[in-house]
């Protein structure tokens, strides 16, 4: 799997700390910036991230799933939101990290690196990549967000 990843200045340490993860776990990663811990506004790297991951058709530049970081993962989750098709779920622990995939076929996950400690964010991770998606009763939930997208 090819996973885009994007921080700010806030999750840059905490980035750097996943892709590694990312790679022990044998996937691949696309890292979409930043690239230090100056201050950087982070709408478009989030958004990188999600098209990235909507894009998904193989391409050097796209990706199966994403990541975004940030100093509590709210602004990075919404950023990523705006882009339809991007189902983006802020989770800072491991029951909302499995249930943005069982229920909501979450494909970009969002973590607060001021909130949540590396070893955390590992096992997050692993989880959120092994989770499958439930689908039954969720699909037709899916489909209502992606109408909702559509009338935009």
């Amino acid at each position: 799997m090819r996973i885009a990843i994007g921080a700010d200045h806030a999750g840059f340490e905490l980035k750097e700390h996943l892709k590694a993860t990312i790679h022990r776990l044998g996937h691949e990663v696309l890292d979409l910036g930043t690239d230090s811990t100056e201050r950087v506004d982070y709408p478009l790297i989030m958004a990188a991230v999600g098209r990235a991951v909507v894009a998904g058709d193989g391409d050097a530049q796209t990706a199966d799933r994403g990541i975004v970081l940030g100093g509590s993962g709210q602004g990075e989750q919404i950023a990523a939101n705006k882009v339809n098709g991007v189902r983006a779920a802020l989770c800072n622990d491991l029951y909302t990290a499995r249930m943005s995939r069982a229920h909501n076929d979450a494909n970009v996950l969002a973590i607060g690196a001021r909130i949540v400690a590396p070893a955390l964010a590992d096992e997050i991770l692993e989880l959120w990549l092994a989770e499958p998606f439930e689908g039954g009763r969720h699909v037709a939930r899916i489909a209502g967000i992606h109408a909702i997208e559509a009338q935009q």
